[in-house]
């Protein structure tokens, strides 16, 4: 566990045949979905619609680790200050896994919400240009059907959080994983 002046770390690890997290952790259609739902859907590279079979790309692997980075604030958060507040976090962990990934060949799922990479321009997927950033830019497992609350309860006995009333709730919990 790591403590900064603004909120702890703590690191969870766990590994999965990939044949086991499809079975057992995924519902495509579901959270495909879900999706749909969201104004990212179609306007960033990290998210679906894919232009590639994601069930291809997910057995080209035999073994998943996923990643639970849990975040404990110092203070109460609102809602409105989170994307902000866990940027350090995410910019440590994608860095991580991109590593890992050119490393073993493998495929890095990052975390789902705003790019990192883009700053304040629109992803250039909304005027069908290739992404800015291919070789930093991945999709979460949530963009491939993965349950991410089945797999922090499942795998690390932890409960998915949601804020209430513009509050943040007393953690939050960014999951990734490198498939290889």
């Amino acid at each position: 566990m790591e403590k900064y002046p603004d909120y702890t770390v703590e690191e969870l690890t766990a590994e999965i045949p990939v044949a086991d997290y499809i079975a057992g952790y995924r519902d495509a259609d579901k959270f495909i979905r879900f999706c749909r739902e969201c104004p990212s859907y179609g306007a960033s590279w990290g998210c679906p619609p894919f232009e590639f079979d994601a069930d291809a790309e997910l057995r080209r692997y035999e073994s998943a680790v996923i990643y639970a980075t849990k975040i404990v604030p110092a203070r109460p958060l609102l809602l409105s200050e989170v994307q902000d507040f866990i940027r350090p976090e995410r910019l440590k962990i994608e860095r991580r896994l991109l590593e890992l990934e050119r490393e073993t060949g493998g495929r890095a799922f990052a975390y789902v919400g705003r790019c990192l990479y883009c700053g304040d321009k629109p992803c250039a997927r909304l005027k069908k240009l290739p992404c800015r950033h291919p070789d930093k830019v991945r999709p979460s497992l949530e963009a491939f059907g993965f349950d991410i609350s089945l797999t922090l309860g499942r795998l690390f006995g932890l409960e998915l959080k949601w804020g209430h009333n513009g509050c943040a709730p007393d953690y939050l919990v960014l999951v990734s994983a490198l498939f290889k």
